[in-house]
């Protein structure tokens, strides 16, 4: 079984910070690229940042220069230090990674449950 946790979502106003964490745990034989998508109302779920095994980020252009997205391999944690933010930042904010079980081949895919993240005044 392997698990992905998020936490530190919530309600915050316009201008304003957060930290979300998300961290694996389980059967984990090793971790691959990371990273945290989201969903708002009515629309489809994006991509926000990710972060590879090794340290590489990409951003989505909405987010670069505001937000940074960094890991912790040794507590196999991702984290995105969310800034500036916007009302319509307002979704709930998914973690993913690729995670390599014991004694399997191949990584697969996983998905946190979500984190809402709501932006207003």
């Amino acid at each position: 079984q392997v698990q992905l946790v998020e936490s530190g979502g919530g309600l915050v106003q316009p201008g304003g910070s957060l930290r979300l964490s998300c961290a694996a745990s389980g059967s984990i034989g090793s971790i691959g690229a990371m990273g945290w998508y989201r969903q708002a109302p009515g629309k489809q779920r994006e991509l926000v940042a990710t972060v590879t095994d090794g340290g590489t980020t990409n951003y989505a252009d909405s987010v670069k220069g505001r937000w940074t997205i960094s890991r912790d391999n040794a507590k196999n944690t991702v984290y995105l230090q969310i800034n500036s933010l916007k009302p319509e930042d307002t979704a709930v904010y998914y973690c993913n990674a690729r995670i390599r079980r014991p004694f399997e081949g191949r990584s697969r895919e996983y998905w946190g449950q979500g984190t809402q993240v709501t932006v207003s005044s």
